[in-house]
């Protein structure tokens, strides 16, 4: 036989404040779950650029000494002047 519970209404109440509650911490859950992604992502963004900022400048500064390199090498080539006229260059008074 099925008796009628006087107190139904605060037992609805109660699954309904537990059904809100779970709600509630899943909606918390996976507010917190994104925003850990969205930090790792932002975080590898960041690390991602300052790692290609430091490639770029060790690709700048090599260049610019190899352009150093090959221009003192041919600098070098291109004069053909031998002590002896250095010294007479400054030997000479007046």
């Amino acid at each position: 036989m099925f008796f009628f519970n006087p107190f139904w209404p605060l037992t609805a109440l109660r699954i309904a404040s537990l059904k809100a509650t779970s709600t509630l911490l899943l909606l918390l859950l996976i507010k917190s779950n994104l925003l850990r992604l969205k930090g790792g992502l932002i975080g590898g963004l960041v690390a991602l650029t300052l790692i290609s900022g430091l490639i770029v400048s060790t690709t700048v500064a090599g260049g610019a000494a190899y352009y150093i390199f090959q221009n003192k090498k041919s600098n070098d080539d291109d004069v053909n002047m031998s002590d002896d006229d250095v010294i007479n260059a400054e030997a000479v008074s007046v």
